[in-house]
């Protein structure tokens, strides 16, 4: 399997299965912080549940109404906030040793098809 990198203007992301430990990378303008495998995939599988969830939220909610929604699990909590078509996205590392990060409204979308292309062997 070979390595994934992609980048985008404010974002990048990575993923590297052969890697020794730190297979996974997130990063904004500013930062970057490689993730252990269990990190990243649970970052990867709850951002796309809370896009999704944004996303199913839209019928429920007038034009004008924001919402937060949050994630987590041993590994690491996401929340995104905003309104349904246009949110932010953040993560804090609740494992090992720590670290946080965050993306506007205004690149979502784009990280969200970026973690749908991962090529993720299912049996790491």
């Amino acid at each position: 399997m070979s390595r994934y990198l992609r980048s985008g203007e404010g974002w990048r992301l990575g993923w590297n299965p052969i890697a020794d430990e730190f297979c996974g990378l997130v990063a904004g303008d500013r930062w970057a912080i490689e993730l252990t495998a269990a990190e990243f995939k649970d970052f990867c599988r709850l951002a796309q549940q809370l896009g999704d969830t944004m996303t199913a939220m839209a019928d429920q909610l007038m034009a004008e109404e924001r919402l937060a929604c949050e994630q987590e699990t041993e590994t690491i909590w996401l929340e995104t906030e905003g309104f349904p078509a246009a949110y932010g996205l953040r993560f804090i590392l609740l494992s090992g040793r720590r670290g946080e990060g965050e993306w506007p409204s205004a690149i979502v979308p784009q990280l969200l098809a970026a973690i749908a292309q991962i090529p993720f062997d299912p049996n790491l």
